[in-house]
């Protein structure tokens, strides 16, 4: 059974949309692209260089396309990505794309019976990066087994979400946690089990 690890920079108010750079993913008017620079620093590279260790990748069609007109020319920076293996789910592409056959180790899925079947096999862990709706879709059918967050100091009203209202209730774990210089909250959760309830308080006496 193969781990599915969500990696995510998002915002206060779980904005994930476009972090990179301005012409990162500017639809819907989104006005904000770029917004993770400038909090970056030595603690946060540190941890990115640690996350870009070889995996595999399960991709929307919007991130995989992005990413395959940019990671094949840079290699050297990331050098796993292109050795790895790169699921997309779309059902616009399909393996004859020009896209898809001409960035290697490429495979189109088509949807949730075939990302459970890959889950299901032997491999790597399967890091997903950006994808919104695929993260929502995987929340959907508790197919997340750990979501990797860089929680940023930033309100910015519109964008793109990490979550939705369709995430199957489940509980998470805290496993690791790391505050950057500039604010910034990284921080693992694994899933752990189902959601608790209790009364809030009960079993702590007041004292006066």
């Amino acid at each position: 059974m193969r781990r599915i690890v969500v990696l995510s920079m998002i915002t206060l108010d779980g904005v994930m949309q476009g972090p990179g750079g301005p012409e990162e993913d500017p639809s819907g008017g989104f006005k904000f692209g770029g917004w993770v620079a400038p909090f970056d620093d030595e603690i946060a590279d540190e941890v990115i260089r640690k996350e870009l260790q070889p995996a595999d990748y399960l991709l929307g069609r919007k991130t995989y396309e992005i990413w395959a007109d940019y990671w094949p020319k840079h290699g050297d920076f990331w050098p796993g990505i292109n050795e790895g293996m790169k699921y997309v789910l779309s059902k616009r592409l399909n393996q004859s794309h020009p896209m898809v056959a001409g960035w290697k180790n490429s495979e189109v899925v088509t949807g949730v019976a075939d990302i459970k079947s890959i889950k299901e096999g032997e491999g790597r862990d399967i890091h997903v990066w950006g994808s919104s709706e695929l993260v929502q879709l995987l929340l959907a059918h508790d197919l997340v087994d750990e979501l990797r967050l860089k929680i940023h100091p930033l309100l910015l009203g519109k964008g793109k979400r990490l979550f939705n209202d369709g995430a199957v209730p489940g509980a998470f774990t805290l496993t690791e946690t790391i505050v950057t210089s500039t604010g910034v909250i990284i921080a693992a959760y694994k899933r752990d089990g189902e959601v608790q309830t209790g009364i809030a308080g009960e079993g702590y006496e007041l004292k006066g």
